[in-house]
Order: structure tokens, then C-alpha cells, then sequence
């Protein structure tokens, strides 16, 4: 009998060992982030946890729940081969997720922590759907991948479920050929300023003329200017739905930022892969009424949409004015503003490629002048050719590399390699070895607060 009592005390004692066991491991599953740092704006603002009743898949999500507004994200570091293209995915499901400031890039997302480089944001309430993040390594040999609930300029509320976190490397395309798409919008219906000023501007068909045959141009011009290292395929549009909704910053005014269009131009750049977007419209008596004298600007660039680059033309209050049209005896070089806005983005991708490159403004330091009739045709020559001579009489200007470096494309995947680096421990045996492999790699989750230049 008493042989009997210890037997049944044994399997009590296992019982309740095992049901220990049980609870702890679901404790352990609900914060194991297995190699994702947590990372948040605001400490101790946003909950982070693992989610076994919605998901997408047979694994726990990875849940943010933030009450408060804050700017937070599940974050992996990932090696990267320079220059070679990578393809970001996962599942997302969205509740009531909104922006503070009401900026359009904020909401959930993935991007590349301390970056701009992202994918499209979400907001509100949205069963589980794909999000991709299309990028180049650049000369970088590692990035941090982020999933994220918040912005780069904004902070948000909400809760966001990421589920199935991909990475594939691809083979870029490194031709120098480049496809342009410039969208002429017909109409602009804004509502801007604290006295809600209604500003409705409208393109001529002179205006949509001119922006045809300085496509034109550009495209021909490009390729004289560089001396063939660059060649130019485009089209153009005429955008029947107005401009609803302007940006806007102290430096440069009111202009139309990729989020302000992003729902008209989508559709065609699902169609076809571009490489670069020209937006224009007439927009100058906002310029006049709205802003100081110093955004009085003509072409905005350094822009970029998922990757893409991206800049806006303004036409000006007149549609005789000479900005863009040819006359021998006035301007003999309508182009001029789309070639630079153009070369901003070609500048930036010099410098992030790890090249040195003149400032694109700083003419004058080269001994470089305005010509009234020409522009800054010399100018913009020699930056594209490399053969700009500073004051060691060494030649400057862009690398020939630069043409082949382009936005990322879908079809640059069609072979992709998946390369597990978000794969996670399919039994306990690989959570285990995973376990104590962040313990001796001195790997752990960790809040930490970003730089107060990131943001």
C-alpha cells in the first residue's frame, strides 16, 4: 500500500512538473522574438508580444500593440552582399491603426531602420495581406530590417500582426537604360493654410505641349550630355483626377509628395517597371500666394517612391512663359529642369554607393557661369561625364557606374534565392539550440532608443 501512495504521489508530482513545464513554455513563446531586437522611440510605450489566436500561419504573429502614439518595430540584422538587389516580404493584419501628425508615410510597415527606404504603410483596419520591400544593398554589407508600426517623421496608435517574414536575393538589372514615366496632372483642387484657401490651378493644352516635347528633349539631351553612357525610354500621361492633397515643409513650400498621388499613378506602375517619375503641374499661383520667396522653386527632386526616383515640375502662373518652351533668342535649353532634378537623385545615389561627387548647385566653385540663353547646359555636361576639373586639376563629376545602379524591380526576382535568414526553429530542439545560441552570442531582446538624428 505504500508502494502504491509513492506511485501516485510520483505521477501528481510529474502532472503538476509537466503542467509547470507547459506554462512556462507558453510564457517563454509569448516574448520569445527569437533574433528580432526590439526597438521603440518611446521606451516602455508599446506592447510587443507573440500572438497564438491571430495568425496567419501555423507560428504565433509577431503583435505591437501601442495604446500611446509611438514609433516601434520588431528589428533583425541581416548581411547583404554590396550592390545586389533584395526583395523584403511578409503577412500583415492591421486594427485601427492611425498616424498622430496624419502623415502619410506613417502606419505599419517594413523599412530599413534609420533609413527612408520603405515599403508602403497601412493604416486603419485591415485583414492579413502581403507587403514587399524592394531595395538595393548599395555598398552596405548589412541592414536592419524592420517591422514597424509608426514612421520616420511620425508616431502612431494601434495594433499591427506581422507573419511569414521572408528575404530573397535577386539579380538587379545593370543596363543603362532608364524608363521614365512623367505624369502631367490637368488639375490641381486643393484645400491649404490655416484659413483653408481653396486653390484650383488647371494645365492648357499649351502647357501639356510643352511638357511632351521637353520629354523630348530630355530624352535626347540625357544621352548627348553623357555622352551616351545613359539612355532614356518614357512616357507621358494626362492625369484627369485632380491633385486633392498637397505637403508640405518649411524649406521648399507646398509640393506633391509620392503619398499625395500614390492611389492615381499605382495602377501604372503596375503595369510597368519604371525607374524614374517626373509629377507636373501648375502650381505657381499657390507659390506666390502661399509661400515665401525662397521655395519659389521650378523643379523639386531627391525624392523617391518605393525606391523609385521621383520629382515635381511646376509650371508657372503663365502658360506663355518661356521656363519651358525653346526659342533660340530666349531659351535655347527647356529641359534644363528636368535634367537636374534628375541628377539630384543620381547625386544622392553617388554618395550612398560610397562615390564622391560635387554638389549639384555648386557651378559657380567651378568656375562654371549661367548662361541666360543656355542655362547651366556646360555644367550639367561635364557632371555627367566625369569631367569636371577641381582644384587639383583632377576630373569630378558622376562615375559611369552610376547609370547601371537603378530602383529595384519584381522582375529582378524572377530567378530570387530565398535566404532563410527569418526562418524560424521548427521544433523545441531548435528553439533550444537557438536559445543558447543568443545567450553565448549575448543576443537578447532589447528596447532601444534610436539616434535623435533617425527620425
Amino acid at each position: 500500500m505504500e508502494r502504491k501512495r509513492r506511485s501516485a504521489s510520483y505521477y501528481i508530482v510529474l502532472v503538476l512538473l509537466i503542467i509547470t513545464v507547459v506554462f512556462l513554455y507558453n510564457r517563454y513563446q509569448g516574448r520569445n522574438f527569437n533574433k528580432f531586437n526590439l526597438m521603440e522611440f518611446n521606451l516602455h510605450t508599446s506592447d510587443f508580444s507573440r500572438d497564438n489566436s491571430v495568425k496567419y500561419s501555423n507560428k504565433a504573429s509577431y503583435k505591437i500593440q501601442s495604446n500611446t502614439p509611438n514609433d516601434a518595430m520588431y528589428v533583425q540584422t541581416i548581411e547583404v552582399t554590396p550592390n545586389t538587389a533584395y526583395k523584403v516580404s511578409c503577412m500583415v493584419k492591421t486594427e485601427d491603426v492611425k498616424a498622430q501628425k496624419g502623415i502619410l508615410t506613417a502606419g505599419a510597415h517594413i523599412s530599413i531602420a534609420d533609413t527612408v527606404e520603405k515599403s508602403d504603410s497601412i493604416v486603419g483596419t485591415n485583414d492579413w495581406q502581403k507587403m514587399e520591400l524592394l531595395f538595393n544593398s548599395k555598398n552596405r554589407t548589412s541592414v536592419n530590417i524592420g517591422f514597424r508600426l509608426g514612421g520616420y517623421e511620425d508616431d502612431c496608435t494601434g495594433t499591427v500582426w506581422f507573419s511569414d517574414f521572408k528575404i530573397e536575393s535577386g539579380l538587379a538589372d545593370t543596363s543603362s537604360n532608364w524608363e521614365f514615366a512623367c505624369f502631367n496632372f490637368e488639375e490641381l483642387d486643393v484645400t491649404v493654410g490655416q484659413n483653408k484657401e481653396r486653390i484650383n490651378l488647371k494645365m492648357t493644352t499649351s502647357d501639356v505641349n510643352d511638357m511632351r516635347q521637353n520629354m523630348a528633349r530630355f530624352k535626347n539631351t540625357c544621352q548627348t550630355l553623357s555622352n551616351q553612357q545613359i539612355s532614356i525610354e518614357y512616357d507621358t500621361f494626362l492625369m484627369k483626377e485632380p491633385i486633392k492633397t498637397l505637403s508640405y515643409d518649411k524649406e521648399h513650400g507646398y509640393y506633391v509628395a509620392p503619398e499625395d498621388i500614390k492611389d492615381v499613378i499605382k495602377p501604372y506602375l503596375e503595369e510597368k517597371e519604371y525607374d524614374y517619375i517626373f509629377v507636373a503641374v501648375r502650381m505657381g499661383d499657390l507659390m506666390h500666394t502661399q509661400v515665401t520667396q525662397s521655395s519659389e522653386w521650378a523643379g523639386l527632386g531627391g525624392m523617391d517612391y518605393l525606391g523609385i526616383g521621383y520629382s515635381n515640375i511646376r509650371l508657372p502662373n503663365d502658360s506663355a512663359n518661356y521656363v519651358y518652351k525653346y526659342d533660340a533668342a530666349v531659351n535655347t535649353f527647356p529641359e534644363e529642369v528636368f535634367i537636374h532634378e534628375f541628377l539630384h537623385t543620381l547625386e544622392r545615389n553617388m554618395g550612398e554607393n560610397g562615390y564622391e561627387v560635387p554638389d549639384l548647385h555648386a557651378y559657380e566653385k567651378y568656375g562654371y557661369t549661367q548662361d541666360k540663353v543656355d542655362g547651366q547646359r556646360k555644367w550639367l555636361q561635364d557632371y555627367m561625364r566625369g569631367t569636371i576639373q577641381d582644384a587639383r586639376g583632377s576630373y569630378i563629376g558622376l562615375n559611369s557606374q552610376i547609370y547601371q545602379i537603378k530602383p529595384v524591380h519584381p522582375s529582378d526576382f524572377e530567378f530570387s534565392r530565398d535566404l532563410k535568414e527569418f526562418d524560424e526553429p521548427k521544433n523545441i530542439i531548435e528553439e533550444l539550440k537557438l536559445m543558447f545560441y543568443k545567450i553565448g552570442n549575448n543576443v537578447k531582446n532589447i528596447e532601444l532608443i534610436k539616434e535623435g538624428n533617425a527620425r
